[in-house]
């Protein structure tokens, strides 16, 4: 075979959820990251308003995870978990079943969000099988829902052009639940809207239209991330657990942003007090040091499964080859022992009201249409350019970047969840960057 020459350029690398063309013709690339703070490619200092991804919430770098990493790989580099496994498998699921709500202690590992997605909505229609009610398959996700990129995840998901492409290919038998974002009634909300609760019997008129014995689950983010932060009305959350568990019907969490901290708690069940029956993981789970990702299944429905098959069956044709992968394993425990060690959620929680205050500080800064928070999770949603939506606050990116902060967008909405290890100075530096960029965009 002919040997060609490495060509150092972007041209090989098709970047994910990115304007390729215009990313490559003026690139921002982050070369090294310590603690709250990112090093450009330029020498620059950045801090990481968002947490790399919504998901390195003890910031970068910890030793602790990167002794655990070079050690388990030093040990053995990879374990089968097929007929197999090793001992930080059984470790790391135990420690992340201790901080999950009462009874969801039965963890299978994926490898991202989008894998738990999927994998929870086949354990939910196994379960209804398993318990000989096979006809259980319809699911109901909610408009402006992000569930991944899987197709599961996508069809039960509702931002339109994550769809739009693979639409006529989405898997049949899925509806959804209004959002519950309405700017007449919670704009410029501190915390959870008062108005919106009556939205989750809108999940009775589905019931109805499609019959409850149709229906295997309603997957729901308790905060919504991805389309722009939004955030649960008071009481919203309790009566979708209250008409799930009145007919039936199984209720997931999609935690892979809120698990492990951003609420101030390990998860986002225990901050709203509303326990789900499967409950999706991933991102701030070891860190982000090497993907990983997990379900916590309730045990009736662990149990449900296993025990309808007999004892040398497989009973859950289901599985990836680096499920509880031996490295992503180490970091998964020492990123929980460390969560614990420094209190990180308790941190969290303390900050929450100071990060509120300032970044609703900015409802008088140029374009600013609405602020939402919660927890350490904040949104601040633009005024749209006109003709050219997204436009602005791409523009406020890139000049937040250039001015030494890290922050995301998504449409014209600025979204920040920084590391639990910010202090109150770089919540402002954060904040106060944020400002002073908009009043430099058109």
């Amino acid at each position: 075979m002919t040997s060609r020459p490495v060509i150092n350029d972007m041209s090989s690398f098709w970047m994910p959820f990115t304007a390729n063309r215009q990313f490559k013709s003026a690139p921002r690339l982050l070369e090294s990251a310590k603690g709250m703070y990112y090093r450009s490619s330029d020498g620059r200092e950045v801090l990481d308003g968002c947490a790399g991804l919504w998901c390195v919430n003890a910031g970068h770098g910890r030793e602790q995870i990167v002794s655990a990493v070079t050690a388990q790989m030093q040990t053995m580099d990879f374990a089968p978990t097929f007929q197999m496994a090793h001992p930080l498998a059984f470790k790391a699921a135990s420690k992340v079943a201790e901080l999950m709500p009462e009874g969801l202690d039965r963890i299978f590992f994926t490898n991202s969000g989008s894998e738990s997605v999927d994998t929870a909505l086949k354990i939910a229609i196994a379960y209804h099988r398993a318990r000989g009610e096979g006809q259980r398959t319809r699911l109901i996700g909610r408009e402006r829902g992000y569930h991944g990129v899987g197709f599961g995840g996508i069809s039960v998901g509702g931002i339109g052009p994550n769809r739009k492409a693979y639409s006529g290919n989405l898997i049949p038998g899925v509806d959804h639940l209004p959002h519950t974002h309405n700017p007449e009634h919670n704009s410029f909300t501190q915390g959870q809207p008062v108005w919106g609760a009556h939205l989750a019997e809108d999940l009775e008129r589905l019931i109805a239209l499609h019959d409850a014995s149709t229906i295997a689950a309603v997957i729901v983010e308790p905060v919504s991330g991805s389309t722009g932060v939004l955030v649960p009305p008071q009481g919203y959350l309790q009566k979708l657990r209250e008409i799930t568990a009145k007919h039936g019907i199984l209720l997931i969490f999609d935690e892979v942003i809120t698990g492990f901290g951003r609420l101030g708690k390990a998860t986002a069940s225990e901050y709203f007090g509303v326990t789900p029956d499967i409950l999706t993981l991933a991102k701030a789970i070891n860190n982000a040091a090497i993907p990983m990702g997990a379900v916590a299944a309730h045990r009736k429905i662990h149990d449900a499964i296993v025990d309808s098959s007999s004892p040398n069956a497989i009973e859950l044709f289901h599985g990836y080859t680096y499920s509880a992968h031996p490295a992503a394993a180490a970091a998964c425990i020492a990123t929980l022992d460390l969560y614990r060690g420094e209190g990180l959620f308790e941190r969290a929680a303390g900050l929450a009201p100071f990060f509120e205050k300032t970044v609703h500080a900015l409802r008088d800064a140029p374009f600013v249409k609405d602020i939402r928070n919660l927890g350490l999770v904040a949104g601040i949603e633009l005024e749209s350019r006109p003709g050219a939506p997204g436009a602005r606050a791409y523009e406020t990116f890139v000049k937040c970047f250039e001015a030494g902060v890290l922050i995301r967008y998504t449409g014209d909405i600025l979204a920040f969840s920084p590391p639990l290890i910010i202090d109150e100075a770089q919540i402002h530096t954060l904040f106060d960057t944020v400002r002073k960029v908009l009043a430099t965009v058109d």
